[in-house]
């Protein structure tokens, strides 16, 4: 069995975090989303992967290597244009070859992993296993309809949803898929949507499998998501000091990696702080990740995301935030007072 993880995309929901970097690295609790579904998949006994790549194939490529450190052995897949889920399959068939796979979006996060997914499948043996979770809101996701323990339908973003069982964004196939994606037609948005070709196979009577998790899952593709996976990965760790503190108060389950200094400040968990960094005369709240090489003096951050090698300098507040990397935050004394910004496209800035 082998594995095939889809890191293309543009990440538009996320700009203008993913005008400069790839959605599926932007770090959860201080480690790339992406990395939560490569560990997930070496967790399922699965060795061989390959990652279709778009135009942050560089960047996704200097991220994850060879595979090595996952355990895995990695083979990258050019996608020349985000043409949908089932196109990425159907590129795919050189290096899948006739082996059951499962399919993993890179930029899902599951809390309890996909062992037992996988594992239903080895056990089963159908010809495709989808994975569902049930949801407030399943006008927003494609909707699986269930009958006898079996999909018998499938649409993509319902007006009127027949069930709350949405698709969390993993699939199990086996061969067949290459004779639905190549029998399919391009949706009105011009993608080939990987819906179709599991209702293809549905309307050929191949056995399709649903199976329905009860832990939590995210899509990190929009803001309040991704603060939300941060918030309930952070919930997870264990506290580990292996920085300096001086002065400071350390509540609750806070993580201080290497080189990092605390100075005349409150640090209140579940809060992780990455390596070489530097927390001044501040308070650091619950449900914020700090990554590496970030400058904090004066100011005060809670369930917040902070990138490498940023400063926050003199700042009242800061709530709610995703805040890129190389970025400077910084009260100014220059005359006339006003606020001074430069950002990028896309952006949204709250000012009370």
């Amino acid at each position: 069995m082998k594995g095939l993880v889809l890191s293309g995309g543009k990440g538009t929901r996320l700009r203008p975090i993913t005008h400069t970097s790839a959605k599926q690295l932007v770090p959860v609790a201080n480690k790339p989303i992406l990395f939560y579904g490569l560990e997930a998949i070496a967790k399922s006994d699965i060795k061989e992967v390959g990652i279709v790549v778009g135009d942050t194939k560089n960047e996704i490529k200097s991220a994850v290597g060879d595979g090595s450190k996952f355990g895995l052995k990695i083979t990258y897949i050019e996608q020349e244009a985000p043409l949908g889920l089932a196109h990425a399959v159907k590129i795919s068939q050189d290096f899948l070859k006739d082996d059951d796979f499962v399919m993993y979006l890179g930029d899902n996060l599951i809390k309890d992993g996909i062992k037992t997914f996988v594992d239903k499948f080895r056990e089963k043996k159908p010809n495709s296993q989808i994975l569902l979770a049930k949801v407030p809101n399943p006008q927003q996701f494609g909707v699986a309809e269930l009958k006898d323990g079996k999909v018998i339908n499938l649409v993509e973003k319902p007006k009127q949803p027949k069930s709350d069982l949405a698709l969390v964004g993993v699939y199990m196939f086996d061969k067949n898929i290459f004779e639905a994606v190549n029998n399919i037609k391009p949706s009105l948005r011009g993608e080939l949507e990987i819906t179709d070709a599991i209702q293809y196979l549905v309307n050929k009577k191949y056995n399709v499998l649903p199976h329905v998790i009860t832990g939590w899952w995210k899509d990190t593709g929009k803001l309040e998501d991704m603060l939300e996976a941060n918030r309930i990965i952070l919930d997870t760790l264990e506290a580990e000091n292996l920085g300096k503190v001086e002065n400071s108060s350390m509540e609750g389950k806070v993580v201080l990696q290497k080189n990092s200094e605390i100075k005349n400040s409150t640090i209140r968990g579940p809060v992780i702080i990455g390596e070489n960094c530097k927390i001044v005369n501040s308070y650091i709240g619950p449900f914020t990740s700090v990554y590496f090489n970030t400058i904090v003096e004066n100011s005060e951050i809670e369930h917040s995301i902070v990138l490498e090698n940023s400063k926050i300098k003199d700042v009242k507040r800061i709530e709610d935030s995703l805040i890129g990397q190389n970025v400077e935050i910084l009260r100014s004394e220059k005359k006339p007072h006003a606020y001074r910004i430069m950002v990028g496209d896309s952006s949204r800035i709250e000012i009370a």
